[in-house]
């Protein structure tokens, strides 16, 4: 029954999906661990960190878990690090998540973390090094929000100067494609310690994500390209057009069906993948169970 879904209810408020906040607590709670075994006071806990990282080494090793395992660890010489994944997470995820919903959220984070992993290892194959960071995955999930959000207005941190979304994405390509020729291809540290083929790897998941699979619009999607003004006109005006008109006190079966549709597809993909035409049938729907 429709009566018994808590979506329905005359007091319902959509829940919001915290596995960003998830994400950021395991991260925090690693470093805190990572500062614990790598204290005088573990002498053997620097052991368990390093089967944690991303080397080239380990690769060749079989511990293919590292390709996921790295974005654990973080510097611990420095908080920049940390603090600088951790607040872009929070600002990223509390934006994104609700427009992919909490499974997708999480294997695009999980998709970027290991695109990262192994770009930076096809980069490194002949400069071995180690990669630790969850710094790929952070530009990553940004990349998917600047292409359903191209336009929106940022102000970068200690800088009075606003940019748009997508600004900010062809600068970081730019600085990163200037760090992987200059330094990280010829085996040199890059000036401000970052890992621009891993950058790349993981800007490369979020755009494939966004351009092949975001909101289930297969393999047609054009990123960047909006319809004439004339045809979105005329697509408000058909689905204003779909409207039920019902007397009754409970649903219509046809009405039924829909709902449940909707109902289906909240859960797979989040409220924000629905249309405007399907928010109308929910209200109708619940405005139909609340009469007496």
């Amino acid at each position: 029954m429709l009566s018994d879904r808590p979506y329905m209810g005359k007091g319902y408020n959509r829940e919001g999906t915290s596995v960003y906040i998830w994400l950021i607590s395991v991260i925090g709670a690693a470093f805190v661990m990572e500062l614990i075994l790598l204290s005088p006071w573990w002498p053997a806990g620097g052991r368990l960190v390093t089967n944690l990282v991303l080397t080239e080494q380990a690769l060749r090793e079989w511990k293919l878990w590292s390709l996921l395992t790295h974005c654990l660890i973080h510097d611990s010489h420095s908080p920049f690090h940390i603090l600088f994944v951790l607040f872009s997470l929070a600002y990223i995820g509390r934006e994104l998540e609700p427009l992919l919903g909490p499974r997708r959220f999480l294997a695009v984070f999980a998709a970027t973390v290991l695109g990262g992993g192994l770009a930076w290892f096809g980069v490194h194959l002949i400069h071995p090094g180690a990669f630790i960071g969850a710094g790929a995955a952070v530009v990553g999930l940004f990349v998917v929000l600047a292409c359903i959000y191209p336009d929106r207005e940022m102000r970068l941190l200690f800088l009075p100067i606003t940019f748009r979304a997508k600004q900010v994405v062809w600068g970081l390509l730019a600085l990163d494609v200037f760090g992987l020729v200059l330094y990280e291809i010829l085996g040199a540290a890059a000036p401000i310690d970052f890992s621009p083929s891993a950058h790349i790897g993981g800007m490369l998941i979020g755009w494939i994500y966004f351009r092949f699979f975001h909101a289930n619009n297969g393999w047609d999607r054009r990123p960047g390209i909006e319809l004439p003004a004339w045809m979105r006109r005329r697509e408000k005006a058909r689905a204003e057009a779909v409207t039920f008109k019902v007397n009754l006190g409970k649903p219509t079966n046809g009405l039924r069906a829909e709902v449940d549709r909707i109902l289906d597809k909240i859960n797979s993909h989040g409220f924000g993948s629905l249309t405007e035409a399907e928010k109308r049938v929910l209200d109708e729907a619940k405005d139909m169970l609340s009469r007496p």
